[in-house]
């Protein structure tokens, strides 16, 4: 069926997605399996919006799947695999969906013994998400994640961070390292561009596929684009020493949200900027699952 069979809502850590259909292995999932999937916090996952069975950095987001897995279970995942269970899920559907891809097992005793274990793949289609535009006031908070280079399942802190930033009255959290570095957003990664380039910054993030395409269409234009330490001081004067700064938010819904502050500090917000970034950003062709 679709959409809708169950509305099973499994917890994702990306802002209240409702699930409409959830396939394991190429698989209807049953109770037994969504039992399993919701208490595996031992997992990892890719999210993508999928369009006319395209979607933007597929080599990216298989990459991502493979590299993580080999860390995580000792063993790959094979990109033919992927593709095949994500074609599945997809397969009489309508023609713009999202889509979420997670890796877990069946077998964590065998994980926990230091085995290499084939993972599961749950495959989590549901409806399109639009991009957001409007900008948001960020609120600075100390927090690294665990293994920040991966996208795991291990969304409590994060999640609970951009709660308490919201009960203080901003739209999100934004996380520093323990050497006060600024790293990235709950769910995005966090970009700073003064006119000439795009900085990112230096520390223990995770290297986001939407971050790695708005690289590629940086590159393309002509536009530098580099890592640098960056600290909440810096902003008072811009992160690359301009006061015409600029700070936007990347994540696989939303290529380019303007941010309006971080703590009380203000940021420059420039239509124009959104637009050269998301053109950047839609450089990257559609590649076909």
């Amino acid at each position: 069926m679709w959409p809708g069979h169950g509305r099973q809502a499994v917890g994702n850590g990306e802002r209240g997605i409702v699930i409409d259909r959830v396939e394991i292995n190429g698989a209807e999932a049953d109770n037994a399996d969504l039992t399993v999937l919701a208490r595996a916090n031992y997992a990892h996952f890719t999210s993508m919006q999928v369009r006319d069975g395209a979607v933007r950095g597929l080599d990216l987001h298989l990459t991502r799947l493979d590299e993580s897995a080999r860390e995580l279970f000792g063993r790959g995942l094979d990109a033919e695999r992927v593709r095949g269970c994500v074609r599945h899920a997809l397969d009489g559907g309508p023609d713009a969906v999202s889509v979420r891809v997670t890796a877990f097992t069946r077998r964590l005793g065998d994980v926990l013994r230091g085995e290499p274990v084939e993972p599961d793949l749950a495959v989590a289609t549901s409806a399109p998400a639009q991009a957001q535009t409007a900008p948001v006031r960020l609120r600075a908070v100390e927090y690294e994640r665990d293994l920040p280079h991966l996208k795991h399942a291990g969304t409590f802190g994060l999640t609970h961070r951009r709660r308490q930033a919201v009960l203080a009255g901003y739209d999100d959290a934004l996380f520093t390292d323990r050497y006060g570095r600024i790293s990235e957003a709950s769910v995005s990664n966090i970009g700073f561009y003064d006119r000439e380039r795009v900085v990112w910054p230096e520390a223990a993030m995770l290297p986001g596929i939407t971050m790695q395409l708005l690289q590629r269409g940086l590159a393309a234009k002509g536009i530098p684009s580099e890592r640098r330490e960056i600290r909440l001081a810096d902003l008072v004067a811009g992160a690359s020493g301009s006061p015409d700064c600029s700070a936007f938010l990347a994540n696989s819904i939303s290529p380019a949200v303007p941010v309006a502050s971080i703590d009380g500090t203000a940021l420059a917000v420039d239509p124009a900027v959104t637009d050269l970034l998301v053109d950047c950003y839609e450089t990257n062709p559609w590649q076909i699952i």
